[in-house]
Formats: structure tokens, C-alpha cells, sequence
């Protein structure tokens, strides 16, 4: 693959950004290598990552800014427990896997809202996704069906959004290979009254590149997306916190839907979150917090068979948390979830489902001891009511060394498309297809169990280890009959299988003035519990490696992902989807407080991997993607 890199367009705002002297704030470049951060994704309060009693990772806002042109798929990508299935390069379809579980099994939030589809062939769109006004990523790896209810078997990947703290604005503008384009705009607005809001807008647009490795380079596949954000808030600093929010992002990507023969087919997309939170703390030890959200995912597929979805969830969620003791606290709420599906192959055109949860949970932290015990009601309006539950325990051996363990249940409730999906179709000679859902399926089971090391060296060198195991049974998968006589096929979802994953991560974080390290081991080994397979687009081996020097006026670093082959098919004699290796750079200069420019330049071996095998050909990566930008900030 052959490409140049011109990035002439942005010389000249250079120049002149050079000659900018005015200083109004510095910008904070922290290292992204925090060895504690405060998570709440594992029990819905604040909490060191330290005493939680499970594995979490943290993506920091530093590293999600490193490269304004990577959606969430590519960021993600830099956990070694994650991995991501991607039918293409830029914008191209994507599934994220945690652990080795299903996509469908990964639970993704944006500030506590659902933003998975009841679509189960698409669950999550995360390479459509906006991550311009985000403050973390928060991994949760293992079960959390009793904080939060279906889907979060495998784990929960929660972006956090930021919120401001001084009056700031900023443009960003961006250049890069493939003829890609991204200009960022921005405004922080903060009064001493406790009033605060937020706004950010975003266009990026790419010729793209080719999707299978049988297309030249010059098929590409192109891809372009706009959007918005706004954040409105209050905070008093003492017992009320508000906010409302509302994003929106829309745009196209061009596909093939003719194995590779062309790329004119197009999907049209338009993703939009509207949230409400509010946190109010009447007494000192009682804090109540309500939140409500709408998602709307509409995909317009416009290719031989076009098509239209249009999903809807509306979702509340209402707690309590009681801090009884200084060492204690309870935590008691209820949920509501409605989901909507609207397309022509679900019967009758339009379906929805609703759902409640009743959790309670109760946690005991002291220097020594972090415990989390927790149980869930959940009343489905379609499978009925369904309990699950979760126990954690962390100890300090040492104040530099704890060991934790943990058990827990959870749940994923059928889809509207495995309950509803209605499909009919005749091809003459090749015979009649009919697939139809399943209103008697029974909800996807697992128990997972987990132990796990932490040691911290020195202040600045941090190590851990996890194993694990995971069960999960009633596996939905179509199951299809012939019928010779009439030349007809017959499909439907049923729970039929049973699935096993089991393995371990271990790493270590070291910080020591600008310079730092970290790099983290992944091995997942799967098995389908029926047929003995290996399940397929597993890879069971990872390495990550991030190292470079950041201080608050310059740096430069370098990111190293390294997988394993895995399957292709869960066959006996499958397809082999080999391994690969990629190298990412980055590099930025404040050149004074008000400036900064930066470049990236991902995958800079040009390496073209398989992804995904399709009837002969291969999906294959977007190869070198390289950049320059600059920010103007005020």
C-alpha cells in the first residue's frame, strides 16, 4: 500500500500561530498514566480504583485527546482485554468483545445511559460514536447485571463526559492521509454562582480507504460525520448538583454489499442522546440520584435490497445511598427501561419491550477491607422476572498489596430482533428463506468467577494480575431446517448453546516525572460447551505497550498493540485470521499557552491485517493513517 502524506494546508496556521503570544490559561497535559483514578462505573459512586473489588481500567482525557481523529473503536483497542472486530477501515462496521464474550454481552454507557440497540445483528455503533467532550473511559471487565441490569455479561465500557471548570474556548483544526479532514470547536462557560454550560461541534470527513484485501487502493470507501454536543449544569458545591445534556451525530460511510466488486453502497446514519441527572444530598450521609435518558439510532441502508431501523430506548434509573456508618453504606434503586424497534423485517413493523429493576447493594470499606455485595429483581414484560447477584471482596495484606475476589450473575434479555425478526424471501432456483423470531426464548445466563493481585512497588511503579472464568448458558443462535419437497428454508432463534471463557491479564504502570510505561498481557481461551470448538474472532493472545516522555509543553509517544491468529469459523478446519502488530506515534508542542500542534500517525508500519473473512475474501484494516493539527485555545 503506497500513500502520501502532504500536510501543506496547515503550515501557514502554524506560522502564525507561532507569533501568538497573549497568555490567558495553560493547558493541562497530566500524563495519561494515573495510577488511581476515581471510577464509579462498578457500584454508581465515586471510588479510588484501588479498592474496587474487580478489574477497571481508565482511558484519561490526556490520551483520548492525543489523536482528535480516533473514534472509540481505535481507542478502546488500547486495552488488552478489549477486542475489535472491524469489517473495514474508517467508519466501517465494528464489535467490541470483552474477555472473549459476545458483543452483545458488553454493556455501553455514556454518563450512566444505555446506548446499546435492540438490533442484536448491530448491539453498539462505537465507530459512529463522538469522543470529542470526554473526560475518561471507564472498563469494567466481569458482570454488572445487578448495577445496570441486561447485557453486562462480559463487562461495561462508560464514557464519562466532561464538565467545565473555567470560562475556556478553542478551535481545532486537523489534517490528514485519505484526504481527512476534522475541524473541533468548543466553549467552557463557568459563573461563580455555580451555573455552568458546555458546547462542542465537530465535522470530519475522509475519502477512506479499501475494505477487502481483493480491491486496489484506489476503491476506497469513503466516510464523513458532523455533530454536536451541549451540556447545561448547575452545582451549589454542597447538596445539589443538575445537569441536562443532549448529542446528536450523524453522517454516511460507504460500504460494499457485492463481495467487493464495488463500494457504492451507503449507510446513513443519526445517532441522538438526550439525559437529564440530578444529585441531591439532603442530610450528610444521604445522597438520592435520578437520572433520565433518551437514545435514538436511526440506520438508512441504501444499497440492492435497501432497507431502514430505527431503535428508540427511553431509561430512568432512581437510588438511594445511605451512608449508615463511616465504614458502611447501602445503596437501593429502581430502573425502567423501554426499547423500541421499528423496520420492515420485524413483525408488524414495530415492537417494543419494557423492563424493571429493583438492585440493592451494600458495600463496607476500611483501610484493611473493600467488600460489595449486591442483589437484582428484574421483571421483563416478555420472559417474566429474573434475579441475579454479585459478591467482592478486596484486602489489603499490605497497604502496597491487595488481593480481591469475586463472584456474580448476569443476564442479557433477548432482543426485539431474536424475539420479532420476520423475514421472507424467494430467490427461484435457489430456493425460499424463511427466518421468523422467537417470543419463547429464555434470557442468556453466565457466573463468572474472579481473583486478583495488585502490588505498588514504589509510588511510581504499579503491577497487578487476574484470572478468571465465565459460563454463560441458553446461548441464542439460529437454528435452520430444509424442507426438500418445497425447496424451503426454515430459521429461527433458539437457546441452544453453552459457552465457556476463561483467562487472565496482567501488566504494570510506571510513572517517573515525564517519562512512563505501561503495557498490559491478555490470554482468553473460548469454547463452545456443545460442539467443543473454539468459538470464532477470538484472539487469545494480546500485548499492549504505551511509553513515551509528556510534560506540559511538549511530548511524544508510542503505542504498541500485538495479537494473536484466532479462528475465522467455528469449524472444525476454519479459516485462520492471522496475527498482527501495529505501532502508533503521537507527539504534541504547546507552543504557548494559547497554541498547541500535534501529529499522529497510527499504524506506522503500514500494515494491511485481515479482519473478518467474507465467501472468499477478506476485510482488511485501513493501513497508515497519519496527521498533523493545530488548537487555538483561549
Amino acid at each position: 500500500m503506497s500513500k502520501s502524506f502532504q500536510p501543506t494546508r496547515l503550515v501557514g496556521a502554524i506560522a502564525i500561530a507561532m507569533g501568538f503570544s497573549p497568555v490567558i490559561f495553560a493547558e493541562d497535559t497530566t500524563n495519561a498514566t494515573q495510577l488511581d483514578p476515581i471510577v464509579v462505573t462498578a457500584s454508581k459512586s465515586a471510588e479510588k480504583a484501588s479498592e474496587v473489588p474487580a478489574r477497571i481500567s481508565v482511558i484519561s482525557k490526556e490520551e483520548i485527546e492525543k489523536n482528535p481523529t480516533s473514534n472509540l473503536s481505535n481507542i478502546l483497542q488500547k486495552d488488552a482485554s478489549i477486542y475489535v472486530k472491524q469489517n473495514g477501515g474508517l467508519g466501517q462496521g465494528t464489535n467490541l468483545l470483552i474477555r472473549g464474550t459476545n458483543p452483545n454481552h458488553v454493556l455501553l454507557l455514556k454518563d450512566g445511559a444505555r446506548l446499546n440497540t435492540p438490533n442484536t445483528l448491530s448491539p453498539i455503533y462505537p465507530e459512529l460514536l463522538d469522543t470529542t467532550n470526554l473526560d475518561r473511559i471507564e472498563i469494567l471487565k466481569g458482570p454488572a447485571s445487578v448495577q445496570y441490569g441486561t447485557d453486562a455479561i462480559g463487562g461495561v465500557i462508560q464514557m464519562i463526559t466532561s464538565t467545565p471548570e473555567r470560562n475556556s474556548a478553542f478551535v481545532t483544526g486537523i489534517y490528514g492521509e485519505d484526504n481527512t479532514y476534522k475541524a473541533i470547536i468548543g466553549t467552557d462557560l463557568v459563573s461563580d454562582a455555580g451555573f455552568f454550560a458546555q458546547i462542542r461541534g465537530q465535522s470530519m470527513e475522509s475519502d477512506g480507504t479499501h475494505i477487502f484485501n481483493t480491491q486496489p487502493d484506489n476503491l476506497k470507501a469513503a466516510y464523513d460525520q458532523k455533530g454536536y454536543s451541549a451540556k447545561l449544569g448547575y452545582d451549589n458545591k454542597n447538596n445539589l448538583n443538575t445537569i441536562v445534556e443532549i448529542s446528536q451525530n450523524k453522517g454516511a460511510n460507504n460500504y460494499s454489499d457485492n463481495g467487493g466488486i464495488s463500494n457504492t453502497a451507503k449507510r446513513e446514519f443519526d445517532n441522538q442522546l438526550v439525559s437529564t441527572r440530578v444529585e441531591y444530598k439532603p442530610t450528610s450521609n444521604i445522597t438520592i440520584n435520578t437520572r433520565y435518558s433518551n437514545f435514538k439510532d436511526t440506520q438508512e441502508y441504501r444499497e440492492s435490497s435497501p432497507y431502514h431501523a430505527d431503535t428508540k430506548r427511553n431509561e430512568g434509573d432512581l437510588n438511594v445511598k445511605w451512608q449508615f456508618t463511616q465504614a458502611q453504606n447501602i445503596l437501593v434503586g429502581a430502573s425502567i427501561d423501554n426499547t423500541e424497534y421499528q423496520d420492515a423485517s420485524i413483525l408488524n413493523g414495530k415492537q417494543d419491550i419494557d423492563s424493571t429493576g429493583y438492585y440493592l447493594q451494600h458495600q463496607y470499606k476500611t483501610d484493611k477491607i473493600s467488600t460489595q455485595l449486591g442483589v437484582r429483581l428484574e421483571d421483563n414484560e416478555k420472559f417474566g422476572t429474573h434475579n441475579v447477584g454479585q459478591g467482592a471482596v478486596r484486602y489489603f495484606v499490605l497497604p502496597s498489596t491487595s488481593i480481591y475476589a469475586n463472584i456474580g450473575t448476569a443476564f442479557r434479555a433477548p432482543s426485539l430482533t431474536e424475539l420479532y425478526y420476520h423475514s421472507e424471501a424467494d430467490y427461484g432456483s435457489g430456493g425460499i428463506y424463511h427466518t421468523y423470531g422467537n417470543t419463547n426464548l429464555k434470557p442468556e445466563e453466565s457466573t463468572s468467577y474472579e481473583i486478583g493481585l495488585d502490588h505498588q512497588f514504589t509510588p511510581a511503579l504499579t503491577a497487578y494480575l487476574s484470572v478468571y472464568k465465565t459460563d454463560v448458558k441458553n446461548l441464542i443462535a439460529s437454528s435452520s431446517s430444509f424442507d426438500a419437497a418445497t425447496n424451503t428454508t426454515t430459521s429461527t432463534y433458539e437457546n441452544l448453546n453453552k459457552a465457556r471463557f476463561s483467562g487472565g491479564e496482567a501488566g504494570f504502570k510506571w510513572k517517573q516525572d515525564d517519562l512512563f510505561l505501561s503495557t498490559e498481557y491478555a490470554y482468553v481461551k473460548t469454547e463452545n460447551k456443545e460442539t467443543g470448538l473454539e468459538i470464532a474472532y477470538r484472539p487469545k493472545q494480546t500485548l499492549t505497550l504505551t511509553t513515551g516522555l509528556e510534560n506540559t509543553v511538549y511530548g511524544i509517544s508510542a503505542s504498541l498493540i500485538a495479537r494473536s491468529n484466532s479462528n475465522a469459523q467455528n469449524s472444525a478446519n476454519p479459516q485462520k485470521v492471522p496475527g498482527y502488530a501495529t505501532v502508533d506515534l503521537n507527539a504534541y508542542w504547546n507552543i504557548n499557552p494559547n497554541v498547541k500542534v500535534f501529529t499522529n500517525i497510527e499504524n506506522v508500519g503500514d500494515s494491511e491485517y485481515k479482519t473478518v473473512y467474507n465467501f472468499g475474501n477478506w476485510y482488511v484494516n485501513g493501513g497508515r493513517q497519519a496527521s498533523v493539527g493545530v488548537t487555538f485555545r483561549y
